[in-house]
């Protein structure tokens, strides 16, 4: 065993190194899909954290190239039980630990994942150094102590200049806030026959309306959504003059809009097997989900905004609507590729809310 993760709790963890060979500070997660291990470390929602798999092989079906959900492999490291280089599948042109090397990710596998996800759930997610087996554990601490996470991840997922995704025979068209967008969410607007121009997070509301978008959406990414001010401030001035639909951070980043609330999770939301009721139908969808902070649902009163979706695991707030300004947002992950496809519905959804916006112009 030549590799180590070390908690800021003094626990450590000893397995073998794959892709990068390199040193790293994150923030330690688990995640509980049993399959889609490209599209989740290919998620820009990932960016700085190291993600355990609960799933115990990872890698059998290698990697393929149409499968990405970004060019970019912004998360911090891998931990998983069993890693498989020999992949079965016609489809793949590289292997997990080739795409790990080539974009610069440590990965740990032989770790008692169990134990780890266990650790996890009661203590809550938090630093993990991983680093070289013969790194002493006070020196680890003392890297974990000195060492912050950062704050910018947004700005360093989301695009740099504005992109279009266009579709034949377009019906709409749509505005995207990139905050670590999800390509699979750009590939179902098309789907829906909309076509997509995608802006970096911090381009303005003068920017977004001039453009005359028949609905604004804003994306899923990483971190806490406190730490994007600029987006919070554009959706203030947006709301009211064209449909909104956010997905993920973007729903945090409505409801902060409307002054409400958001709380970081113990350790947080991430696979595709989460119950989530709407309140609205009655049905119970099961979702893909991926996120650290909720929307706490007693800041809510008097902002306008209406919970329509609640998490049945632990309660928390997993949808937010606003009729008048036609508005809505939902927690999870709509667009889940690979995942249940119970909520493909919402992309209908803020289709009939363009309709209605529009209806109410004339």
């Amino acid at each position: 065993m030549d590799r180590k993760l070390i908690l800021e709790d003094g626990s450590e963890y000893l397995g073998y190194g794959f892709g990068a060979k390199r040193d790293a500070v994150c923030e330690i997660v688990f995640n509980t899909s049993m399959a889609g291990y490209q599209e989740i470390v290919s998620d820009p929602s990932y960016t700085d954290q190291a993600i355990v798999m609960s799933y115990p092989l990872i890698g059998n079906y290698g990697i393929t190239d149409e499968d990405f959900e970004s060019k970019l492999l912004n998360l911090g490291g891998l931990i998983v039980r069993e890693v498989n280089d020999f992949p079965s599948n016609f489809r793949f042109t590289r292997t997990l630990s080739e795409l790990l090397e080539d974009g610069n990710v440590p990965g740990v596998y032989g770790v008692d994942t169990r134990k780890l996800v266990r650790s996890i759930r009661d203590i809550g997610s938090r630093k993990v150094l991983i680093t070289n087996a013969d790194t002493t554990l006070e020196e680890g601490l003392d890297i974990l102590k000195k060492t912050e996470l950062p704050h910018d991840q947004v700005a360093r997922c989301s695009c740099k200049k504005k992109w279009y995704a266009r579709t034949s025979n377009p019906i709409y068209n749509i505005v995207a806030i990139d905050c670590g967008m999800k390509m699979n969410i750009v590939r179902e607007f098309n789907r829906h026959g909309c076509n997509v121009t995608v802006v970096p997070y911090n381009t303005s509301s003068d920017e977004i309306l001039a453009m005359k978008p028949d609905g604004v959406f804003i994306s899923n990414g990483p971190g806490d959504p406190e730490d994007v001010g600029e987006v919070i401030e554009t959706l203030k001035d947006i709301r009211g003059k064209a449909p909104l639909f956010g997905i993920c951070l973007g729903h945090q980043l409505i409801a902060l809009s409307y002054g409400a609330k958001t709380y970081k999770l113990k350790f947080g939301h991430r696979g595709g097997n989460h119950p989530v009721k709407d309140i609205r139908t009655g049905k119970v969808e099961i979702t893909s989900q991926n996120h650290s902070y909720a929307v706490d649902e007693k800041s809510l009163e008097g902002t306008g905004l209406v919970v329509s979706h609640i998490n049945l695991l632990d309660n928390t707030v997993e949808g937010l609507t606003c009729d008048e300004d036609k508005v809505f947002s939902v927690q999870y992950h709509p667009e889940s590729a690979p995942g249940p496809q119970d909520s493909t519905y919402l992309f209908d959804r803020f289709i009939e809310n363009i309709k209605q916006f529009e209806a109410k112009q004339f």
